[in-house]
């Protein structure tokens, strides 16, 4: 057994192929999401990450059920679209509340756990958009980089304890939130050609991604085989953001 994991986002695209991953890798996963898994799986658990009481009580449990956890995935993200000047109040609330406070909360607690045991390792789900401006995503945009700079921070203090902080940070691809914000049958050819209105550059390498490349992608970062990688932001875009 490799260990205990616990994935947040996990009813979504990408939350259920990393949840999925990590059990082919060995972790007993605890899934969870605000929302109810489907299909359900033998250990998961309906949280709203923004309680801080209700992510006490989940780790607690965690630790008490499965064990010590080894390994978190921060994979749960909200996205509001609209100008900046139209956002709402609630809007941000709901990103930040989430991709931002949702991450530091569960981060947090699970840290506490792993850094007297002298290890673990915390993957956040971040976004290329959180390192390039986006039109008409500040919000998604502003609070996945900050959820990314919290992460490294949070890895640079844990360093010494051996705790390894990471972040994968994915472009566009096939899940329901990318499809959200197709208008019509042109979606897919936009998002891989860009947008010149947008200000948007396509996909250089010709393909939108699948949610078990991005699942890859956490596994190989919480592997042994990263064992000297901590603090790094592995971008699985196909190119789109150009390295930046």
């Amino acid at each position: 057994m490799a260990g205990v994991a616990i994935v947040t986002g996990a009813a979504g695209d990408i939350g259920r192929c990393v949840t999925a991953r990590l059990r082919s890798m060995g972790h007993e996963v605890c899934a969870v999401d605000r929302e109810p898994l489907s299909p359900p799986v033998s250990w998961s658990r309906q949280v709203d990450i923004t309680d801080p009481a209700a992510v006490e009580r989940l780790v607690s449990e965690v630790e008490t059920e499965l064990g010590p956890i080894e390994v978190l995935v921060n994979g749960a993200g909200v996205l509001r679209t609209a100008p900046v000047l139209e956002l709402t109040s609630q809007d941000w609330s709901d990103m930040v509340g989430v991709n931002l406070f949702g991450t530091m909360q569960l981060s947090t607690a699970v840290a506490r756990r792993m850094v007297p045991r002298g290890g673990g390792v915390i993957v956040t789900i971040g976004s290329n958009a959180g390192t390039v401006p986006r039109m008409g995503m500040a919000g998604y945009c502003s609070s996945k980089a900050a959820a990314a700079m919290f992460t490294r921070c949070l890895g640079l203090e844990l360093a010494a304890a051996g705790v390894r902080c990471n972040i994968v940070a994915p472009g566009s691809t096939e899940t329901a939130m990318l499809r959200s914000l197709w208008t019509d049958e042109t979606g897919p050819e936009t998002t891989l050609r860009g947008s010149l209105d947008q200000h948007r550059l396509g996909i250089p390498l010709g393909r939108i991604a699948t949610p078990d490349d991005i699942a890859e992608a956490v596994a190989y970062l919480v592997s042994p085989a990263a064992r000297q990688i901590t603090m790094h932001t592995l971008t699985v875009d196909g190119g789109a953001t150009l390295g930046a």
